[in-house]
């Protein structure tokens, strides 16, 4: 069967292939009512060529051909001759290189079925061999695409300001110093220092960071971030080729190039069984001195099992993900995912849901938990800050009232203050309490990672809110039965986000190996070295996570945040959830025993078809007829990969 990996962005030969499988369709398709409909496809036509040398009387050399065949055998002559002789000629290359597989023996019976004139045979093993590469590699992705995705991600030009004067300029164009302006939603073309302006931004794609990140003058921004809903000023620290995204396109371009390769299973068990139809089929010819017996043993190993039973049931599959919500860009990640024995995972929107959540209300002596949510939170459903949202979760989840507010105040930096049932509320920054309270930092907590707000009532120290990146309700139970349920060896956390953090996770959920503060070149160089030991499954759902999807053996990419993790991923994951990650593994694991039923089967059955042509019990179209049987069974078999099970999940 003919396998992918070794060039998937070669369109030349997949485009060969889907012409050839569409003309061995055309062929077939045009032989049957020729042969069966039409009266005149019987007819038999006479092909004659004669040659000859030398004076009348005596020719030196004389040489004649002549072929009949019906009208109706034209059509198959066209699909053995233009179609069937490239085919040929690939597997000959791939001979050469000692490459004995099961599309190897299927170009012994394409020269077989030619030499008995089963025209037929011949052009449906022809439509077998192109068709399994085109099912095979059916919504494979091209190592361009991802690239092009990032590219179309970033936007082409770029707003500079001159003094008074706004003026848009190509991305490409931008120079270290310039002023530029980033409107609301925009993405941040370079890397640089904010002039003017108080916004938040989405970095979480690029660093693992899960939060919004406030931005005001002074702040950095990256390249590739997504701004909020206010405009900022910005000067560009470095030019569009040399900011972040950029480096992470850089570091794409690397993966490609080293993507692992993934030996598919008909390759496997077609190096096995096509040496042992060959051998069956000498030691008939030799036995018997009958080579009409090396012929029909030939027919009827032809490896239909291998290159129809196998992709029918990798179609299957990829049929009942896709009714789970799981998309297979990558076909072949069915046959190995459980043969994966080292899981990768990103912290940010994998483990955890990307959002903070209040974690922790850390209050002085003289107030009370349950009062200072009530106050704050009913202070905080009038900001827009990221932190507002995980304090209203907290107070509706212990079901705190909201109080009338007045007053209400929101400075860039300087936090949100209010009235709230006659109290004057702030809540701010520890940065803005040393300045405005310096007395009140012996009261406060020592800062022990995530993120923090504090409280402050009439004037005076009130309260710590301490926030954490929400883990999902699943992950522990998840990462606890991936050894015993799927026989992973070792479960590592890989994120680009924050030790305390990172390990802070990591305890959660039960996991040892911890790297932490990762760029996505740490990223791309850590999984590589992890592929290099065993098969691994990275799973993460950032663009920084790009380079590292496509460096494992098998990328899974969460949701649908990013096209670019999307294209770089071999399965996606549509509704985030660690219950899908868990189908898929089984999805995977459940096709390749089909597979391996439907494969190892029908050549079992072909193996006891062969001993019986070899001792003369069963003729050529006998044989044909025979293996036709098992194919039918073989798909069969396969048809079951799309049918559900009772259950799909088992944590």
């Amino acid at each position: 069967m003919p396998t992918p990996n070794s060039s998937p962005a070669k369109s030349s030969t997949l485009s060969a292939e889907h012409w050839i499988a569409f003309l061995s369709l055309a062929g077939i398709g045009a032989y049957l009512p020729l042969r069966y409909g039409l009266a005149i496809g019987s007819q038999t036509y006479r092909l004659s060529l004669s040659a000859a040398f030398g004076p009348d009387s005596a020719p030196l050399f004389e040489q004649g051909f002549t072929y009949a065949f019906a009208l109706a055998q034209l059509p198959l002559l066209a699909v053995l001759a233009l179609g069937g002789l490239p085919l040929l000629y690939r597997l000959l290359v791939k001979l050469l290189h000692g490459d004995l597989g099961a599309d190897l023996l299927a170009g012994i019976s394409i020269v077989t079925a030619a030499w008995l004139d089963e025209w037929l045979a011949g052009s449906l093993v022809v439509l077998m061999l192109s068709g399994g590469a085109v099912l095979e590699t059916y919504a494979l992705r091209k190592a361009s695409s991802v690239l092009e995705a990032l590219a179309k991600r970033m936007p082409s030009i770029a707003h500079k300001k001159a003094g008074d004067t706004l003026t848009d300029i190509a991305a490409d164009k931008i120079r270290i110093g310039d002023t530029l302006l980033i409107l609301p939603h925009e993405i941040c073309p370079v890397d640089g220092t904010v002039l003017d302006g108080a916004s938040t931004m989405d970095e979480s794609y690029l660093t693992g960071e899960p939060y919004l990140m406030s931005k005001t003058a002074g702040s950095q921004v990256l390249s590739g971030a997504i701004n909020g809903d206010a405009a900022l000023t910005i000067r560009a620290d470095k030019v569009a080729a040399d900011s972040r995204y950029a480096k992470i396109m850089e570091v794409m371009r690397s993966s490609e190039r080293y993507r692992p390769k993934i030996r598919r299973l008909g390759d496997q068990l077609g190096a096995l069984y096509a040496p042992l139809a060959l051998a069956i089929a000498g030691i008939a010819w030799y036995d018997s001195g009958d080579v009409v017996r090396f012929l029909a043993v030939l027919v009827i190993a032809t490896p239909c099992p291998l290159l129809i039973g196998i992709p029918v049931t990798i179609i299957s599959s990829i049929s009942l993900a896709a009714q789970r919500e799981i998309i297979i860009k990558n076909p072949a990640i069915l046959e190995t995912l459980g043969l994966c024995r080292t899981a990768i995972f990103d912290k940010t929107g994998t483990l955890t849901y990307g959002r903070p959540s209040l974690i922790a209300i850390k209050t002085a002596a003289e107030h009370d938990e349950a009062e200072v949510l009530t106050l704050i939170a009913s202070l905080e459903r009038y900001s827009k800050h990221p932190l507002s949202g995980a304090i209203l979760k907290a107070a509706e989840k212990a079901a705190s009232p909201l109080l009338p507010v007045a007053e209400i105040a929101e400075l860039p930096g300087q936090g949100i203050s209010g009235l709230v049932a006659g109290k004057k509320i702030a809540i701010t920054s520890r940065h803005a309490v040393a300045e405005r309270l310096p007395e009140a930092l012996a009261h406060l907590p020592e800062a022990d990672g995530g993120l923090e707000c504090i409280a402050l009532i009439d004037g005076q120290y009130a309260a710590t809110l301490q926030f954490r990146d929400e883990v999902r309700a699943d992950s522990s139970s998840f990462i606890n039965h991936l050894q015993p349920s799927h026989l992973f060896d070792r479960v590592m956390l890989v994120s680009g986000d924050r030790e305390s953090e990172v390990r802070y996770l990591a305890e959660q959920v039960g996991i040892e190996q911890v790297h932490f503060s990762q760029s996505p070149e740490q990223k791309l160089a850590l999984v590589r070295a992890e592929t290099r030991k065993a098969k691994t499954v990275f799973l993460g759902d950032g663009i920084n996570d790009a380079p590292a999807l496509t460096a494992a053996t098998i990328g899974i990419a969460f949701g649908q945040n990013s096209d670019i993790t999307g294209e770089a991923a071999d399965a996606v994951i549509m509704d985030s959830s660690l219950q899908k990650v868990d189908e898929l593994f089984h999805i995977g694991e459940r096709m390749r025993k089909i597979a391996l039923q439907s494969a190892i089967g029908g050549m079992a059955l072909s193996v006891v078809g062969m001993g019986a042509a070899g001792m003369g019990y069963l003729s050529p179209v006998a044989g044909a007829l025979t293996q036709e049987l098992i194919d039918v069974l073989a798909i069969l078999n396969a048809l079951r990969a799309a049918l559900p099970p009772k259950t799909l999940s088992d944590f």
